[in-house]
């Protein structure tokens, strides 16, 4: 189990340098982090997707809250900020850390089911959607952050920000509740 400093993972200002020496902004901050340990914590040996790697920031949060019996398949599109992730967190058992695109390894993994989803990346938030939540098992939850404006996004981004909003929280699925906090983020759980 991975240990914790404080409030904090560990090998989170490993991490964290890592991601400095690269010029990566796009890692979770302190209160997404947090919440992603909450929510790990309470799947004892639960199956956790996160789509979106980024360097192992929000990895390293979820693998401080995971029990030795849970498994977290995480996915990066881009091999030099996933090789960040896998320099500090590879040797964890419970991870399998795969480079690849996110929509192919969501198409790969129907009829799989997961406790907890974090969609940190297009595939899975955007896109491919339907199909991530059909990957959710009953009481399964479903997590996704950067819902506030950010910097980096494209010009008619908040357009679909706000059909990502409006379709969960319309979903009858789901059980959905917007956190105006940290970047903006919403939490959904499936219904049994």
């Amino acid at each position: 189990m991975m240990l914790t400093t404080g409030s904090h993972p560990a090998v989170l200002a490993s991490i964290v340098e890592g991601c400095a020496s690269l010029g990566f902004t796009m890692s979770c901050d302190l209160v997404t982090g947090q919440l992603l340990r909450t929510l790990a914590a309470a799947r004892p040996g639960g199956r956790i997707l996160e789509l979106g790697t980024g360097a192992g920031a929000s990895t390293s949060w979820l693998l401080s809250g995971m029990d030795p019996d849970a498994a977290l398949l995480s996915v990066e599109q881009d091999p030099v900020v996933a090789a960040v992730a896998a320099a500090h967190l590879g040797a964890d058992r419970r991870l399998e850390l795969m480079v690849g695109d996110g929509a192919e390894l969501i198409d790969a993994l129907a009829g799989r089911h997961f406790d907890l989803v974090f969609a940190d990346t297009w595939p899975g938030k955007f896109h491919h959607l339907d199909q991530v939540l059909g990957l959710l098992a009953p009481g399964g939850q479903y997590l996704v952050d950067d819902l506030l404006p950010q910097s980096t996004w494209p010009s008619d981004h908040a357009h679909a920000v706000r059909a990502l909003i409006d379709r969960l929280t319309t979903d009858p699925r789901l059980h959905t509740t917007y956190l105006d906090c940290s970047t903006g983020l919403l939490l959904a759980t499936r219904r049994a």
